[in-house]
């Protein structure tokens, strides 16, 4: 019998319903509500098409208030894959009542027994846990999963980039279908070297992205990861075929936007000429004040960049 992540045994028919590898159908990044105005008055040009933060639903009422249009919270405390669907009842309850959708989950992998490269990767418990996770978000109306997990993908001694790769390209190509069958997107992200030592730069991940050759398998590029690793605006050029998210915060400190007052303009600019229209999420620390101040900075950069282009 198929396996859940912890180990207890699954319904036959609900595991090949949720986990089959149906090629059916492109997961897409669906329609995004207008951004939310500052200070309740509309603003000429919001930018981009949506402005979000990565935080726990519990949160959703404060960060409203800040404004934020979504958010995206864990896989593992939002879609609670481990747990049973009658555990998860309460949550889904939740998720409904909440002021705020969450619109995406981070953190895919988590836990023990999930690992996607080496010799004790277990691709078909992923399989299994991913199932359950899509099922949940496609039900709770969830759009796309940031793919990071660096503990999930880390490359251990004795292993090669090779190996790793063919390893992950391989899960890639068996999440892309299921991801569809549930219209979700999975958005490979890259990390900074200090969280983990495979795919830490942009164009390491376009490149095992292309190879998965699924429309529902794309990138998520993260303008906080990019700069600590030196990759510039102009790595954004080459993404613009697989580019579905991004994500943001100021480079010293992990900080959220207009802390230090970093210029994002830059990379907004090539974001734009990329052809990226789609969300903007803040992932960086600050207090509830500085988060509303960084979506006004956001906000009003990502804005000139657009009336500049237009």
């Amino acid at each position: 019998m198929p396996q859940r992540p912890d180990g207890s045994g699954i319904d036959r028919r609900t595991f090949l319903r949720d986990a089959s590898l149906s090629a059916a159908g492109a997961a897409a990044i669906g329609a995004w509500p207008e951004a939310a105005p500052i200070g309740g008055t509309a603003q000429a040009s919001q930018g981009f098409a949506a402005y979000g933060i990565v935080a726990p639903l519990a949160r959703a009422a404060e960060l409203k208030a800040a404004g934020a249009d979504y958010l995206v919270d864990r896989v593992a405390d939002y879609l609670m894959p481990a747990a049973s669907d009658a555990d998860f009842e309460a949550q889904r309850v939740r998720a409904a009542a909440s002021p705020l959708p969450v619109r995406g989950c981070n953190v895919f992998l988590s836990g023990p027994g999930l690992r996607v490269v080496g010799p004790d990767a277990d691709h078909p418990r992923v399989l299994a846990y991913a199932a359950i996770a899509f099922r949940r978000f496609e039900a709770l109306g969830g759009q796309f999963i940031c793919f990071g997990s660096g503990g999930a993908r880390r490359i251990p001694d004795g292993w090669t980039k090779a190996q790793a790769d063919e390893q992950f390209v391989a899960l890639l190509t068996a999440l892309g279908p299921m991801a569809a069958r549930h219209t979700l997107t999975i958005a490979v992200e890259q990390l900074r070297s200090q969280e983990c030592n495979y795919l830490t730069r942009l164009s390491e991940v376009v490149a095992v992205v292309k190879a998965a050759n699924h429309p529902s398998i794309r990138v998520l590029s993260d303008l906080y990861h990019m700069r600590v690793m030196g990759d510039g605006p102009e790595e954004l050029g080459a993404t613009a075929p697989y580019l579905a998210m991004a994500e943001i915060a100021e480079k010293e400190g992990r900080m959220v936007p207009g802390v230090a007052g970093d210029d994002f303009r830059p990379y907004f600019r090539a974001l734009a000429a990329a052809g990226y229209k789609g969300p903007i999420t803040i992932e960086g620390n600050g207090t509830t004040e500085q988060i509303g101040n960084a979506f006004r900075v956001i906000r009003t950069q990502a804005g000139e960049v657009m009336a500049g282009a237009r």
